[in-house]
């Protein structure tokens, strides 16, 4: 498939809003401006993030497939398990002692990412309004069960399937028909209509956002189910919408939306370091905008060309960034050495 501006961009975007979010999580509870942007921004960002990683996936099911997609997504997971493990304890971070299986923070998605490929391939050959019939259910089901937690990542991995397998079957023409001026306008409508909703509604709690908890933790144990049936109505709606305003023009930014597995891996790191040392406040919107701009450089950084080539060997298991940049090196002393 030829690459696609707009979906750099909504990648951009995307993972800017991941960072952004986990700055801010600090300081919801205290200022309630705060809160409904943290709630506004987690009622899309994930679901359209696995939207979109469910859009460019093959699901062709094959040995190869497998274990490229393990090279990619379990080898780098388990690596980071280690390197996190060992970071949070040098931070004095409590609960560094985690289960290699027990995601670290925002690993789960590279475990989760890996199943979602692998259900896939099953998943492809049934009809897709009966397939995503039964992710829906299944997703809902799961929340009665306590033993589907963050092990393994399992209760994300159920509730956000039916998102990548949305993105599998909607094709880039329907995608972009949300691109359409009504469409577009009806999106800040919603969206609006939806941060009004959250910053006046009773206390929210976020674990139904964050989808790693059953409905006894939540506090409806009976009626879950429809919490969470409102909550992937809502996450669709709010994810269309963002679609709708993600600009399809290319720009010198555009590219970083191709390296979002850096960001997404790597700004733990900042992320953590701040929070176990209290580095920040949010006392007036200037703050907040400061701490957008933190959240802007992080992404700049974590997907720049030195960054990447240092991390590649982790991340990717290869060192083609180094060696373009050695050889060219090389080449030259061998020049330098004929000619004397």
């Amino acid at each position: 498939m030829e690459r696609n501006a707009y979906f750099d961009n909504a990648k951009l975007i995307l993972i800017f809003l991941v960072v952004f979010g986990h700055i801010i999580q600090p300081f919801t509870n205290d200022a309630a401006g705060v809160n409904t942007l943290y709630l506004w921004i987690y009622t899309f960002h994930m679901p359209a993030f696995i939207f979109l990683a469910g859009f460019f996936a093959k699901g062709s099911g094959n040995l190869a497939y497998i274990r490229k997609l393990a090279q990619k997504l379990l080898i780098p997971y388990l690596i980071f398990q280690v390197i996190y493990t060992g970071y949070y304890f040098l931070i004095g971070k409590d609960g560094w002692q985690l289960e290699m299986f027990y995601p670290h923070w925002a690993l789960w998605f590279l475990f989760s990412l890996f199943s979602w490929h692998m259900f896939l391939i099953l998943f492809k050959k049934i009809p897709a309004v009966m397939g995503l019939s039964i992710a829906v259910g299944i997703g809902l089901i799961v929340g009665y069960f306590g033993e589907v937690g963050h092990t393994f990542s399992l209760s994300r991995t159920f509730v956000f399937f039916p998102f990548f397998l949305m993105g599998y079957w909607i094709t880039q023409k329907q995608v972009l028909f949300l691109k359409r001026v009504q469409l577009k306008a009806a999106a800040i409508v919603v969206m609006l209509v939806i941060a009004v909703g959250i910053y006046y509604a009773p206390e929210f709690n976020t674990g139904w956002l964050l989808a790693s908890k059953s409905y006894s933790t939540l506090g409806l144990p009976e009626y879950g189910i429809i919490a969470r049936l409102l909550v992937y109505v809502t996450s669709a709606i709010m994810a269309a919408g963002f679609l709708a305003w993600v600009p399809e023009k290319r720009s010198k930014l555009t590219f970083r939306g191709t390296q979002t597995l850096y960001v997404y891996l790597l700004h733990g790191f900042f992320v953590q370091f701040f929070r176990e040392n209290d580095m920040f406040a949010v006392n007036s919107v200037i703050d907040l905008l400061g701490l957008a701009a933190l959240s802007a450089l992080i992404v700049l950084v974590l997907s720049s060309r030195p960054m990447r080539g240092f991390w590649q060997p982790v991340v990717e298991g290869k060192m083609s960034i180094l060696k373009a940049r050695l050889i060219p090196d090389e080449r030259k002393k061998d020049k330098q050495n004929l000619s004397a």
